[in-house]
């Protein structure tokens, strides 16, 4: 499963956690403003911003998993099993397949209130993208600096909900999510005070009991109830530096380590990878399970007026820095 969550200090920061059991050796990928997107329902879109993100490329194709555009956009899609419904195309609706929406909506939009009005007539149809690598079941968090937005395609049709925590996770839906947020509302990030009885002496017996009550355990719940809470209560200053070292503590507080999330047959869920990308300046950050030293790609370096793609394979291995 996964989390995604932004952030804003001075500037304004956009990333997820990828938790899988297997890797597709994705890459940080720069698509440039004149790569022909070639959409299956006879949509083509030659000029646009640029992108980076994540992306499993097939084919020359940039399967994004989460990505930012040069306007400072960003999308990420999520697991979301058993919800997700997609359908068959549907005459006088853009007719999009689920792997297509994150360049569809960021080829052409620059804020979230642009991507809503593509929403508003869009179809996510049931159109594998091969027979090799059929569609995966996901909802998507759409943010800018300003504004935050669910996206999820099911029974009913296409829902967007309003984010007010900025931040989204995997099962249940959303608005079962938020409404979980209810049960933690005494949660606080200061020492706790005592309302369990007046007529018992109880009192705090340590520092670092802030936060007391919140979920300790990976289920896709839980993440959204403690990154929820760890992003409402972060405190950083503003500095490039300090500002991406909190949002990669923020996402770290709900990170999955290899061996806690046991799916059989000696396969373990874990975070391959945490991304945060600064929207305002296009610079890509990222850590991989065994690497933890912060690696970064910055778009701006690249020819974003051409027409190829630019790939770079992730930094897997542990870069330690000795000092004597």
């Amino acid at each position: 499963m996964c989390t995604a969550a932004d952030y804003k200090t001075a500037d304004h920061y956009f990333g997820r956690n990828l938790d899988l059991e297997y890797s597709y050796n994705e890459t940080v990928t720069v698509t440039p403003r004149n790569y022909p997107f070639h959409f299956r329902c006879g949509t083509d879109i030659t000029s646009h911003h640029a992108i980076i993100g994540v992306a499993f490329v097939v084919d020359n194709y940039p399967l994004y998993y989460d990505a930012v555009n040069e306007k400072g956009l960003g999308i990420a899609a999520l697991n979301f099993p058993g919800n997700a419904d997609y359908k068959p195309e549907t005459e006088g609706k853009d007719n999009i397949a689920p792997f297509e929406l994150i360049p569809w909506i960021l080829s052409q939009c620059s804020s979230v209130s642009e991507a809503e009005k593509l929403l508003s007539r869009i179809n996510i149809t049931n159109k594998n993208f091969s027979d090799t690598l059929p569609l995966s079941p996901l909802h998507w968090m759409i943010a800018d600096k300003n504004r935050a937005v669910t996206v999820e395609t099911v029974t009913e049709g296409v829902k967007v909900f309003e984010n007010p925590v900025h931040v989204l996770t995997n099962n249940p839906g959303f608005d079962m999510q938020m409404f979980s947020l209810n049960n933690y509302m005494s949660c606080s990030a200061k020492p706790p005070q005592n309302s369990f009885s007046t007529h018992l002496s109880l009192e705090t017996y340590s520092r670092g009991m802030g936060g007391i009550g919140l979920p300790g355990d990976l289920s896709s719940q839980s993440r959204f109830i403690k990154a929820a809470f760890t992003r409402a209560n972060s405190v950083s200053k503003t500095s490039e530096s300090e500002s991406i070292s909190q949002f990669f503590h923020i996402l770290g507080s709900v990170a999955q380590q290899r061996g806690c999330v046991d799916l059989g047959k000696n396969q373990y869920e874990y975070t391959i990878y945490t991304s945060c990308c600064n929207t305002d300046k296009g610079i890509f950050y990222y850590t991989t399970y065994e690497n933890s030293q912060i690696s970064a790609v910055d778009m701006r370096k690249e020819d974003l007026d051409s027409k190829k793609l630019v790939s770079y394979p992730m930094i897997k291995d542990q870069q330690i820095k000795m000092q004597n």
